[in-house]
C-alpha cells in the first residue's frame, strides 16, 4: 500500500533557510514517496497576534515558495487549511478526546505562554495540537514529515488514534514522524545554541534576502575557538552548524562535509565556501519564487488543490461522524 504523506508551513514571519533545508529542499522526494497533501497552515498562524496583510502575504509566500522548490501539482496536493472547512468540523469533534492535562505538558505551549500575560493567553495555542492532529488525521496520513519541535504534536496525535479507535473501532490511520537526518535543525547564525525562527535579521538567512545580504549574514557568522572544521555541537556549536548548512546545500553527510576542509585551517575561508553552497542553492530557487509571484500561477494550484483535499477529508469526516453517532439527515 503506497503512503500517505502530509506536510505543512505555518505563514508567521518570513521563511528561513531552516525552513528550505528541512522541508522545502526535501519536497521532489517527498512527492515521489507517496500520495502527498502539502498545505499552508493558516488557521495556525492565528492562535498568536499577526497582522492580516502580513498572514496574507506570508500565506502567497509559502505557495510560491513551494513550487519553486519543485512542488508539481499533478504529483502532489497544495492547500490553504483554511479553504478545507472539514479542518474545523473535525476539531470540534476530536478535542473531546484530547484531555487539558495532555494539552499542557506540550514542550511548544509552555515555552510560548511563559513568555505571554497569564491572562492573554489564547484557546487556540492551548489547543492547537488538536487542530494539528486533525490536519493529519483527515488525510489518513501515515507519513508525518516534521521539524525536531513538532514531534511531539504527531506522538500525541498517535495517543488520540489509538484512543479513538480503541473506542470506536478501527478507523484512524496511526501516523509516524519522520525528520531529516540532516538538517533538521538549522541554528541561529548569531547564535547557534538557538534554532533559527524567523526573528532575528542578524542570525537568520530569510529565503528573500538578495544574494549579497545572504553572503554577509554567513561570512559575519559566530564561529568557536580554534581553527579546526570539526562537527561538535558542545564544544564547536558555530562551525557545526555551518558544516550542517553545507552538507545539506551540497547533499553531504556531516563526516562528508567534514572530510572536505580537513586541510582547512582559517574560519574566513571556511565561511566564504559555506556562503557559496548557500548562494547556489538559492540563487535558481529565488529565480523560480520570483516568476511564481508575477505570474501569479500559485492562484489556480491552491484553488484545485482545494477540490482535491476536501474530497479526501470530508471522506474521513463522514466516517468518524458515523462512529460518534453524530446524526446524518442529508
Amino acid at each position: 500500500m503506497a503512503h500517505r504523506i502530509l506536510t505543512g508551513i505555518k505563514p508567521t514571519g518570513q521563511l528561513t533557510l531552516g525552513n528550505y533545508l528541512g522541508v522545502l529542499k526535501h519536497l521532489p522526494k517527498i512527492q515521489n514517496d507517496g500520495e502527498s497533501f502539502i498545505f499552508i497552515a493558516d488557521l495556525h498562524a492565528l492562535t498568536l497576534p499577526i497582522e492580516p496583510n502580513d498572514l496574507k502575504q506570508n500565506s502567497i509566500d509559502i505557495a510560491a515558495f513551494y513550487l519553486a522548490a519543485g512542488l508539481d501539482p499533478n504529483k502532489a496536493t497544495l492547500f490553504l487549511q483554511s479553504s478545507v472547512s472539514t479542518h474545523a468540523e473535525l476539531n470540534a469533534i476530536m478535542q473531546n478526546y484530547l484531555y487539558m492535562g495532555e494539552l499542557s505538558r506540550m514542550t511548544q505551549f509552555k515555552d510560548k505562554s511563559s513568555k505571554m500575560n497569564q491572562n492573554s493567553i489564547g484557546l487556540g495555542l492551548f489547543a492547537y495540537p488538536v487542530l494539528m492532529a486533525c490536519d493529519i488525521i483527515l488525510y489518513d496520513a501515515d507519513i508525518v514529515p516534521v521539524g525536531e519541535d513538532q514531534v511531539q504534536h504527531v506522538e500525541l496525535t498517535r495517543d488520540l488514534v489509538n484512543r479513538f479507535n480503541n473506542r470506536y473501532g478501527e478507523t484512524l490511520v496511526l501516523p509516524k514522524a519522520v525528520m531529516q537526518k540532516v538538517g533538521a535543525r538549522i541554528m541561529s547564525l548569531s547564535d547557534p545554541n538557538k534554532k533559527m525562527s524567523k526573528s532575528d535579521p542578524k542570525g537568520d538567512i530569510y529565503l528573500k534576502d538578495d544574494l549579497k545580504t545572504i553572503r554577509k549574514k554567513i561570512m559575519s557568522a559566530v564561529t568557536d575557538m580554534g581553527d579546526e572544521i570539526k562537527y561538535d555541537q558542545v564544544n564547536k556549536p558555530g562551525i557545526s552548524n555551518l558544516l550542517t548548512i553545507y552538507a545539506c546545500c551540497k547533499d553531504l553527510t556531516i563526516q562528508e562535509a567534514e572530510n572536505q576542509f580537513k586541510e582547512c585551517h582559517r574560519y574566513g575561508d571556511f565561511k566564504k565556501a559555506v556562503a557559496d553552497a548557500v548562494c547556489d542553492e538559492l540563487e535558481p530557487f529565488q529565480k523560480r519564487y520570483q516568476e511564481i509571484i508575477e505570474n501569479k500561477s500559485y492562484i489556480d494550484v491552491l484553488k484545485q488543490g482545494a477540490i482535491k483535499a476536501k474530497k479526501v477529508a470530508d471522506a474521513t469526516l463522514i466516517k468518524v461522524k458515523k462512529k460518534v453517532g453524530l446524526l446524518d439527515v442529508e
